[in-house]
């Protein structure tokens, strides 16, 4: 009875030894089913010129489906990228997921302040021995310079810019009685702002475009011309009269006002009205 128990035990054994030593025979010989080409390309495979971890073979024993049933071993192999393949032309590397990390210099550590003198700034952390900026707390406000007067105290007090902020920029689009001349204008034409923008001599963009016409009166003008403007200098309406043309103020944009405003100068205007009336009554009685 023992030696069945024995010989069944030695029987188990060798089955399950048997098939690992045609493992790993396959491994060495790469199975006699394989191919010629299949055994050439291996050795291909271990003499590359590739330097560093190149080649990374993963062998799984897998049995392929023949008549004969018999396990061969199927060799995987994977290959590094060729370095020439993740370089542009320039020399620069490729932009790829693996390789993707902050430029050099634009990570800095922080400074680790109450670490001892290990940390880098001695024993007082570069805070000092005494005085406010170095006590635990919030420390000084901005612009506190212990009491003597700060600095925005001490620069000239500017109340606003004179004239509003708008001071400076241009009211008008002008134009010469020179240029008006040199287009060539016949007499009976009409001159606006709108004729010399379709001539072409004006061309007002951004802010401008929304500015009125004004004529000034550099140079000389001949022709008899109708002009309508929103504003004539001085020397300009004086020229333009002597030459015979016409003139047409064109008003302004009425700025707008809240009803209440315009009930309180109707009001105004009517009560002073009355005054200017009752004016002479009042002088002749006196008289």
């Amino acid at each position: 009875m023992m030696l069945g128990k024995s010989a069944t035990l030695l029987i188990h054994c060798l089955s399950s030894v048997v098939p690992l030593k045609s493992a790993m025979a396959s491994l060495l010989s790469l199975s006699l089913s394989s191919t010629p080409t299949q055994a050439k390309s291996l050795p291909r495979l271990l003499s590359t010129s590739f330097k560093g971890n190149a080649i990374a073979i993963s062998h799984s024993l897998q049995p392929l489906k023949t008549s004969t049933n018999t396990p061969s071993l199927v060799v995987r192999a994977w290959v590094k990228r060729d370095q020439a393949a993740v370089t542009v032309a320039d020399g620069l590397e490729r932009l790829r997921l693996d390789n993707l990390r902050p430029q050099v210099g634009s990570r800095k550590k922080g400074k680790r302040k109450g670490r001892g003198t290990a940390a880098g700034q001695g024993n007082s952390c570069g805070f000092g021995m005494r005085g406010q900026k170095s006590r635990s707390g919030p420390g000084v406000r901005r612009g506190f310079e212990g009491g003597q007067m700060p600095l925005y105290r001490r620069i000239p007090k500017l109340r606003g810019i004179a004239g509003g902020m708008h001071a400076g920029l241009p009211k008008y689009v002008a134009v010469n009685l020179k240029d008006i001349a040199d287009a060539g204008f016949k007499d009976g034409d009409e001159i606006s702002l709108e004729s010399l923008k379709a001539i072409g001599m004006i061309n007002p963009s951004g802010r401008e475009r929304k500015l009125p016409l004004k004529i000034l009166g550099d140079g000389e003008l001949k022709a008899k011309l109708h002009i309508k403007a929103k504003a004539f200098s001085s020397s300009a309406k004086e020229k333009l009269e002597a030459a015979g043309c016409t003139l047409t103020e064109l008003p302004g944009r009425k700025k707008w006002i809240k009803s209440s405003v315009v009930k309180n100068i109707a009001r105004a205007e009517s009560y002073f009205a009355l005054q200017k009336e009752t004016e002479p009554n009042k002088s002749e009685d006196s008289a």
